[in-house]
């Protein structure tokens, strides 16, 4: 597996913006470390584009004759190696040199096969599917990795206008959707890795804890009425330092407050104090005084932790890099040799081999309520990714809600890296 030649563009003409990404992944197809001919592609575009999905597919299909299958979808934002694209029109491509036979093409209604052993998928959702967190938990549970994150990653499409969703496949284009084209809308896309692709993938929530996790040992629907056995909002307002009787401060502050959730039985903190990958973090909506309670946007029950969350952006940041750091540890090593060591320890970028391993390429699934913005200027979020794990190639979008294992998420980073031996 060589590095995954891609390409990124903005321009208010669709064709011209295609055109210079096309350019881009030519040129680095030419190149000894990127794959000449790799088969699959996956294409991001800004909801600018929407209406011309279609017409766009079949440019870069018709530019790129041996690619012979596709996925992706829109978004209000796409992610590229370093770059953010935010109301703008622009585009994303990526082309994975993978086996065929390692990976499916899917939709709803060309699901992959029942037999196929799937390791992971990356999954395209539209948010107004019926029952869809019941969806995404039977996806998951179907592949390798079942409900730990890896074994779903993704996003829901986010769009002001059409939320197109692409999923082509050269082999089958009749069967996958004879009307289609291969864009569609509604329901889910994306694409089944077999056993022989090797990801990585990891969440970041973008928050840090204040304090230590509560158990739920009162609760009502959606208001938490007591934490270990104490009023839920006494212990809320002790942890944050505020006080009903300064509503202003108290305010701001619950403002900026997220509750972490785990399901009962399971920790919502980690070891290192982080979230664990599998919580849920979740806005408070309203405060119970006469019943002393916190309402959050999330049905509860009793036995599961809380913990209550400070969300800036600093503790992004750290968390962010966070996840980088535990790729980048995860790719290497316990031990290496003395040369390879010191060279390694000589440079900030690193997608040469090392050991037999590299970094191939990398998807990023981020929040429509995170980005640039969030992190502290234009293109933060994937300059920080940049700098973390050197200069992979990377394709992704912002989503109106995040997957990872069986679980949806908000505000969240999903970061996955496909692993080269």
């Amino acid at each position: 597996m060589k590095l995954f030649p891609s390409g990124h563009a903005t321009h208010p003409q669709w064709r011209m913006a295609a055109d210079l990404a096309l350019a881009q992944v030519r040129a680095q197809m030419a190149l000894p470390d990127f794959a000449a001919s790799p088969r699959l592609g996956l294409l991001y575009i800004t909801d600018h584009y929407a209406n011309e999905a279609q017409a766009l597919l079949d440019h870069v299909r018709q530019a790129l004759p041996g690619v012979s299958d596709w996925a992706g979808c829109t978004g209000v934002g796409i992610a590229a190696s370093g770059a953010e694209y935010w109301d703008e029109p622009a585009l994303a491509l990526m082309l994975c040199d993978l086996p065929p036979e390692q990976y499916r093409v899917f939709s709803g209604v060309a699901p992959w096969p029942a037999n196929w052993p799937v390791q992971t998928a990356l999954v395209h959702a539209e948010p107004q599917t019926p029952d869809l967190a019941e969806l995404i938990a039977e996806l998951a549970g179907r592949t390798a990795q079942g409900a730990w994150v890896g074994g779903l990653v993704g996003g829901l499409v986010s769009s002001r206008q059409r939320a197109a969703q692409f999923a082509f496949k050269a082999e089958a284009p009749s069967a996958l959707n004879p009307t289609s084209g291969g864009v569609f809308e509604g329901g889910l896309s994306g694409v089944a890795f077999g056993p022989g692709v090797a990801c990585l993938t990891r969440v970041t929530q973008g928050c840090l804890p204040v304090a230590s996790e509560h158990h739920v040992t009162r609760a009502e629907q959606h208001v938490l009425l007591e934490l270990d056995a104490e009023p839920a909002l006494d212990v809320m307002l002790r942890e944050l330092g505020i006080r009903l009787d300064e509503p202003q401060r108290a305010i701001a502050v619950v403002r900026s407050t997220l509750v972490g959730l785990s399901q009962p039985g399971d920790a919502a903190v980690g070891p290192t104090g982080h979230l664990q990958p599998d919580a849920r973090v979740r806005h408070i909506v309203g405060l119970d005084p006469v019943r002393s309670g916190v309402a959050v946007a999330e049905h509860l029950a009793l036995g599961m932790r809380v913990v209550f969350c400070q969300r800036d952006t600093k503790a992004a940041r750290a968390d962010l890099v966070r996840i980088c750091a535990e790729v980048r540890e995860a790719m290497e090593p316990e031990n290496l040799p003395l040369d390879d060591a010191l060279q390694h320890s000589q440079t900030s970028v690193q997608t040469l081999p090392l050991a037999g391993r590299r970094m191939a390429g990398a998807v990023y699934v981020s929040c429509t309520g995170r980005g640039g913005g969030h992190f502290g200027g234009p293109s933060a979020e994937m300059q920080i990714i940049r700098h973390a794990l050197g200069d992979v190639p990377l394709v992704g979008f912002y989503a109106a809600g995040e997957i990872a294992g069986q679980q949806l998420y908000g505000y969240t980073g999903v970061l996955t890296v496909f692993v080269a031996d």
